[in-house]
Formats: structure tokens, sequence, C-alpha cells
């Protein structure tokens, strides 16, 4: 390639020899070359929706100078002819060149390319050009694709860094300004010109990728030792370079005894690869609260990206089909490294040492232990996926963090099962064989086969090729003075082998591994003075459940867990019942400022059995009041109804100044996911029981019932993103007094121009009603939430501040309409767009039909000001069926107005990207 940079313009001049030898059987018509930096060339590319899918919206409202793409595209062969080539619109990010001759194995073709690369922002995926001039490129070019079972890998950039390209050798020339400087890890000569511009030549062999970072002064430091020269921009300004050359060196000879020796004289490890790629845990927290050392948290961080990168350069996979390999290595090694080098060190670090933490589970694990953890935590939502599914198919928590840890675990449980270095020898040999010929995950495993005198189709089947749950339990535990009897049961039928430990005063004085065929079998091992049986101690097994793993063999009861009191949060202990407490604080006009306690067993973990009982204290009332839920939570893994949830709750506050209410509300609820699980599509069904006891209030006047009951069905389907938002709802109550059935749809479109609309359509009706007040009435803008499902501030306020909160339901008005009640039926239509940023003007209409009175229409409209949608907007009327609001009297009352208190609903809005 010869490459000119246009640094003001941000783009790349290129012009491209690629000579490509068919090393395949097949006889090729056509070249696949992948383009990816064409992925940023509009909003509806696989990337751009990958982007909408996880609610990330720089993308949609980017300027068009700030994408990338590839234009000017012209191929031609080595004759000069001109040689066609297509790029389709579903898969803009690489193309198809058709050749003119058939090309047969072994023979070769020369492409002559010449085009120009927009360079994108870096703002999308921390690659491209940034705002301070520099650039780091990342599929800045054209390259083959990967080539394998008869044909070309077709992957498009979804932003994960899992391109397939075909093993190549690269002569770059690379000019650009003088003012600028190139970091390369291929092998680099620079010369200076008799013009502006400096000039370098890079090469390299068998690759499939390397790294390009230009910048005005280069920001990285090279640390070079007997096998590589590491350049590195790692940011650690604490940790000197002395420091820094001892870990660099450490851990480059450490991946090279575990794994082979790194096939190029370069490599890079940059601060932008690890915040790509972060060790979650660690960049969580602020500088100033990190419990780890400098040092440390620069040897942890280097360990990861460089393994990553290590890993990645050289070893030649499918990255997206067989990304598992890779990320089971690097968990692997790094757990290695931690038993190693730092095997006191514990998950949180110097906090594990702080008295007052001593109680918490959270400081007492280990720093490998957190692992298995961050894989439970997706497996008890019933979200975990088959290790060995594409990178693309994975929910992005999942293909951050907890597939990852689980391929790392899972890697690091055959080496223990099978011993006698099987699994750190395998690792070397298939990396050995993986610099004279491109390689896959049948090559990995029938490495490892051949390595062990043990049947292991077991953990190909099921631990990378499932999402198969182990949980095994003891079934029977006897025991004499000599001798302990014991059986175990398989509780999920998972083949797995599992070890059983017997320890003293926490000591290991027995191990045993449980082959599968002898899971099923009764054991007899000597006392040896052992006061506790326990299956999978050091969780070797990426089992689903530890509580049910171990027995006392002393005591009156042998498996009495004691409880634990535990402030605030923690992990899940196995060998307590933990009950966590929390102070809580809830606020309503009648009840006033009510602190509490919570107390509740909500770990990090789900439980099949949750409860969460809150009582507090009015400081109004000055009388007690509070909340309480118990929960059974059931997962289903093999079907598209994936969790059944079965709750009693009940609440006791006021709903005016002199009146409290009581609710109970026994209810099941169904969810329902795609088989796809990256849909955001879900669906659920809800049945409850409402169940409400009302005090008589002197001061509301709205003759409702002073005890009630409602059954309420209700089925939810909705799908939602970033430039699209669906959501449908019908609901059926019936009561002994009136029967209801409604229905909504909602709809949210975000336009190229960066413009929104949203849309609302809301029908109810009556299917018979014996009721005498308005009080179970349709409500145009403020439903009386006789079932109180809504968190109104203020529910029987008809004046003042309170009575102005807004909520979006029935009706939907934001105006005050002289008739606000249907007792027969009601249809509204709410609509609003976008007038600038979230400024918005929005609009009602809608029918009402009361008993013997003709069906009315009415109308609203006015400003909203969008600032988070559902959880903090104001919408000022201007015009309604009341005339012009902003002329009358007291405007400032007929301000509407949303606000979200809750820390819960808040954090949902930003961890949805993650699930």
């Amino acid at each position: 390639m010869k490459v000119e940079l246009n640094a003001a313009n941000k783009t790349l001049a290129i012009k491209q020899e690629i000579i490509f030898v068919n090393q395949s059987d097949d006889t090729l018509n056509s070249i696949v070359l992948n383009d990816w930096n064409h992925a940023f060339s509009n909003k509806n590319t696989p990337l751009a929706k990958r982007f909408s899918d996880e609610f990330y919206r720089g993308f949609h409202l980017a300027k068009e100078e700030e994408r990338g793409s590839t234009i000017n595209l012209i191929v031609n062969d080595a004759t000069q002819q001109f040689l066609s080539w297509q790029r389709t619109e579903k898969n803009p990010d690489y193309i198809v060149v058709e050749l003119k001759n058939p090309l047969l194995p072994n023979q070769k073709v020369a492409l002559h390319l010449s085009y120009i690369t927009k360079i994108p922002n870096e703002k999308f995926t921390k690659y491209g050009y940034s705002n301070n001039g520099s650039f780091n490129l990342k599929n800045w070019y054209l390259t083959p694709a990967r080539y394998e079972n008869h044909s070309f890998v077709k992957n498009s950039n979804n932003n994960l860094d899992d391109i397939a390209n075909a093993v190549s050798d690269f002569e770059i020339d690379l000019k650009i300004p003088r003012t600028l400087e190139a970091s390369s890890d291929l092998n680099s000569e620079k010369t200076f010109g008799n013009d502006d511009f400096l000039y370098y030549r890079l090469s390299g062999n068998n690759r499939t990728d390397f790294s390009l970072i230009i910048e005005t002064k280069s920001s990285f430091e090279s640390y070079r030792n007997s096998s590589v020269d590491v350049l590195t921009d790692l940011k650690n300004n604490k940790v000197d370079n002395i420091q820094k050359a001892i870990v660099i060196d450490r851990i480059v000879n450490f991946a090279n005894n575990l794994i082979g020796k790194y096939p190029y004289e370069k490599i890079i490890v940059s601060q932008t690869d690890y915040e790509k790629n972060p060790f979650y845990g660690l960049n969580q927290l602020p500088s100033f609260l990190s419990p780890f050392p400098d040092e440390f948290i620069f040897e942890i961080k280097f360990l990861k990206t460089y393994l990553n990168e290590y890993l990645k350069k050289s070893l030649h996979l499918d990255p997206r089909k067989d990304n598992w390999i890779y990320d089971g290595i690097q968990v692997y090694a790094m757990m290695k490294y931690m038993d190693e080098n730092h095997p006191k060190t514990k998950m949180m670090g110097s906090a594990s040492n702080i008295r007052l933490l001593k109680s918490f589970n959270l400081t007492n694990i280990d720093f490998n232990g957190q692992y298995s953890y961050f894989y439970m935590l997706m497996a008890r939502k019933n979200l975990d996926q088959p290790l060995g599914d594409p990178k693309n198919t994975l929910v992005k928590f999942n293909e951050q963090i907890a597939s990852k840890y689980r391929a790392g675990l899972s890697i690091r449980f055959l080496d223990d099962y099978l011993q006698n270095n099987a699994v750190p020898n395998s690792i070397k040999q298939f990396y050995e064989k993986n610099r004279i010929t491109q390689v896959s995950r049948s090559d990995f495993e029938t490495i490892i086969k051949s390595n062990s005198n043990k049947d292991i189709n077991w953990f190909f089947n099921t631990i990378i090729n499932s999402r198969d749950i182990i949980d095994y339990k003891f079934s029977s535990v006897t025991k004499t003075k000599d001798s302990i009897t014991f059986s175990v049961k398989n509780r999920t039928g998972t083949p797995i082998p599992i070890p059983i430990y017997g320890t003293k005063k926490g000591e290991i004085v027995f191990k045993q591994w449980l082959d599968i065929e002898e899971c099923d079998s009764t054991f007899t091992i000597p006392r040896n003075n052992i006061d506790k049986i326990v299956l999978n101690l050091k969780n070797e097994v990426p089992e689903y459940n530890l509580r049910n793993n171990w027995k006392k063999l002393e005591g009156f009861f042998p498996n009495n867990r004691p409880v634990k009191f535990v402030f605030m949060k923690d992990l899940e202990d196995p060998y307590y019942n933990q009950v966590l407490y929390v102070p809580s604080i809830y606020y309503n006009l009648y009840d006033g400022i009510t602190p509490g306690l919570r107390l509740h067993n909500k770990t990090i973990l789900e439980k099949p059995f949750i409860f969460d009982v809150n009582p507090s204290y009015s400081t109004k009332s000055n009388n007690l009041s509070g909340s309480a839920v118990f929960v059974v939570n059931q997962n289903f893994r093999k079907s598209n109804l994936y969790n059944a949830r079965y709750s009693i709750s009940g609440s006791y506050f006021h709903y005016a100044e002199d009146a409290s209410y009581f609710r109970l509300n026994p209810a099941i609820q169904l969810r329902i996911r795609e088989p796809n699980f990256r849909d955001n599509r879900k669906q659920l069904f809800l049945f409850r029981q409402v169940i409400v006891n009302k005090e008589k209030s002197a001061l509301v006047i709205d003759n409702s019932p002073e005890n009630y009951s409602v059954f309420d069905a209700r089925y939810i389907n909705t799908k939602t993103e970033v430039t699209n938002h669906f959501n449908f709802t019908t609901d059926l109550q019936i009561s002994g007094k009136f029967g209801k059935i409604t229905s909504e749809i909602e709809y949210r479109k975000l336009f190229e121009d960066n413009r929104q609309i949203n849309l609302r359509f809301y029908a109810g009706s009556f299917l018979y009603n014996k009721t005498q007040s308005d009080f179970f009435s349709f409500a145009l803008d403020r439903p009386t939430d006789y079932l109180f499902d809504y968190n109104y501030f203020g529910r029987s306020e008809s004046t003042g501040l309170f009575s102005q909160q807004y909520v979006v339901a029935e009706g939907g008005f934001k105006s005050k309409i002289a008739t606000p009640f249907a007792n027969r039926w009601i249809t509204s239509f709410n609509a609003s767009y976008s007038i600038w940023n979230w400024i918005e003007a929005y609009g009602d209409v809608g029918f009402i039909k009361n008993k013997d009175v003709k069906q009315r229409f009415v109308y609203d409209s006015g400003i909203r000001l969008n600032l988070v949608t559902d959880y903090f907007e104001l919408y000022f009327p201007v015009y309604s069926s009341n005339g012009w609001e902003i002329s009358q009297d007291n405007y400032n009352e007929k301000i509407r107005f949303i606000v979200t208190f809750s820390p819960k609903t808040l954090i949902n809005l930003f961890n949805r990207k993650w699930f």
C-alpha cells in the first residue's frame, strides 16, 4: 500500500496492490474484501443498528463529517482492466470482487485498488480521529477475508473487534505531515523528505491485523526485553519506568512460558485497547477510592491488555465464531498469573483488611473468585449463553464479561480435572500449530483430546456448546467414628465430573474427583477428623448453586446455616442465611418524610426465594407504615417462557391527610423472550388480585368504596432501542361492581434528521359498570389510581403543586378538561414531535362517553420539555378545549411535570444496554 494522510480532511488516500494466492482446494470466481471502515457510512448499517440495539445515541446523532466511509474505489487486474465489484446495502462493510478468470488452487492473482478512506470520529468505538489531532487507526484498509470451509467468512462490523482477515504479508509506504509521528507494531523505518512530510516504510509477515497510531508527539514508551519490544501508553503516572519495566518483563515471560513465544518483534499495548476491554471492577472505582496499590492496578491493566493483543494478533482463529478460545486462554492465563504472583490478594484488595468490612463476603472472596460470580450473575438471571455461540449473538454483558470469565473458568476446570499439565501443554501445541497453518476450534479440540487419557466429550458438548446448568448436592450422608459414607445427586442431570473435599477447621484434608458415571454411587472415605464435606469447594466447576454443596459432620443440625446480618449489599455467601439491612426513605404528602429500615435477602445474585420487608415511620401522621413483598422465582431454561414469578406484596400508607389504605397484591408474572437473546422484544403476562382496604376520609369526597377487590389480567409486548420503540398493552379488570378492557399502543421513532416523534393510542370500554361514582372511571388527565400502581406524591390532591404531577396513563391529556372522566368508554391519541433538541410540541385528541350523554370530542396542545423520557419531563399547555390556556389566570397551576426519584428505575435506564 501507498498511503497518504490528509490530517485536515481526516482522510487516507490509498493505492494498493493485493497479490492473492488461492491456498484452498477450491476454484474461486470472486474474492471478498473486508471494508469495515465503510460500516460508519450511514445510520442503517449493521454497525448503526448495533449501536441502536445497545441504546447508544451518539452515532445516530452524529454529524455527517464525523462518520467514516470508503469512497472512489476502483479495482483493476494486472492488465489494468476494470474489475466489477458489489457492495450490498444490507452488508456495506465488505465487497465482492468478480474475477475475469477462475482462480485455480495454488494460482495467484493481482488486484490493484485505488480509494480514499474517510476516518470516523473516535467517540463511536474509541478508534478513529480525536479532537486533539491524533489518529488511532483500526480496520481502515481493504483486505481479503478469511477463507475456510469452501467459502469466504462474511462478517459485518458490529463493534466487536473481531474482523476475520486472511493471513497476509504487508508492505506499506506511509506519508504523513512532518508535524505528526507514527507508532506501529509493524517493522518500521522512518525517513525525512525534502518536503513537509515524514515517510515510513512499514512491513510485517504472517499477520491478520496490526496497530497504527499517528500523533503530534508519540505517547508510547518502549520496553524491550529478550523476546519482544513492548510499546505502551497505559496511563499510571504514579508508577515509575523501572517498576513498569519489571512488571512488563514478568508478564511477557509468563505468557511466553505458558502459551508460546510471541512471533513478532513488536507489540502495542495501548490505553485505548484497555478502555475498549477494561478489567471490570477496577475500572468502576475512582482512583481515590481504589483499594489496590498503583503498581498492582498497572500490572492488572497491562496483563489483561497484553494477553488480549498477544492472542488476537498472533492466534489466527475466526475471532467471531471461535471467540471463546481467545477469551478462555486469556482469562485462564490471568488466573494462573494471579495464583503465581498474588495468591493472597482479595477481590476488594486492601478493603478486606478494614475491620468494619470483615463480615462482608464481598471482601473475603479471593481475587480469582470474582470470575464465577460474574458468570452466575447472568446464569441466575437466565441470560447466560453457550460459550460456543458466535460473538455477535451474545448480549453485551455476556460478550464483555460473563462469557469471557466462564470460558476461562471452564479451561481452568478442565486443567484441574485432567492434571499432568494436559491443558497447558495443549495450549502450547495449539499455538505452535497456529504458526504453520490457519487454525480453528476443531484443531484445539483434537489437541486437547490427544493429550488426555479420559473421555472429555462432555466438556465440548455441554460446557462449550450448551447452556445446561450444573448443580450437585449430597443426597445422604452418614458417619461413624472411622468413616463417612455419602452419595451425591445430580439435580440437573448435566453430565459433568465434580470434586469432593473433606475439611477440618477450614483446612483441606481430602480431595477426590467424582467422574460422571460415579456421581450416582455411594462412597465411603476415612473419617480423618473431617468436620465438613464439601462439593466443589474451590469452585473449579462453574456451578449454578453453591448453597447445597456442603454438610457439617458435627452439631445437632448438620446443615444449619446461621443468620448473618449485613449492611447494604453483599455477594451471596453459601454458608450463611444472609439478611441485608439498609436505611430507606420514602415521601408522600400525607405521610411526610418516611424513614425506615429495609430487611431483605437480595444479594447481587438472583435467588429462587426473595423477601423484602420495609417497616417505616410516617413523620407526618406519627404512625407505622411500610411495605413487604415475598417472591418465588422459577426459571425455564429451554423455552421462550423463561421466567415465572409468584409473589404476594402488601403496603400500608396514607392516601389522604386523615385516612390510610392497606393494599394486598398476590400475583403471577410470566416473562417471554425471543430465541435470539439480543432481540429487544420482551413479552409479559401478569395475573393479579388487588385487594384494597381504605379508611373513610372526611376530607376527600369521591364516594369511593372503602373495601374492594379487582382481578387484573395484563399482556405487554414491547420492543425498544434508540431509533424505534414499540409497546402494546392490553388489560382486563374484573370486579363485583365493574368490568373493563383497555388497549394501549406506544410508538417512538428517531428520524435520520435527529427529529423524534412520539405517538400513543389508548382505548378503553366498560364491559359493565354498576358504580355510583367516577372513582373507577376512565380519566382524561389524572387517573384516580384505584389499584395504587402509580407513585403519586399527593394522590388525592385536586389543587396545588401535587395535583400537577402527570402520569402517562389512560387518556394521557396534560390539560385539565372540564369533564375529566368517562364511565362508558374512552379513546385518545397523544403525539409529540421534536422542535429543537429536547423541546417538543405535543397534542392530544380524544372522545369520551358517559352514561346518558352524547360522546364528547376533546383536545389539548402545548410544549413538552423532554429532558429524560419517562423520568423528568415538563408540559406547558397552550391551547385546548378550554381555549388559550397560556393567556388564562393562574397559568403556573396548569403546568404538569413527571419526576421519578426511584434509584432502581433510573439505574435500569443505564443498565438496559447490558442485558
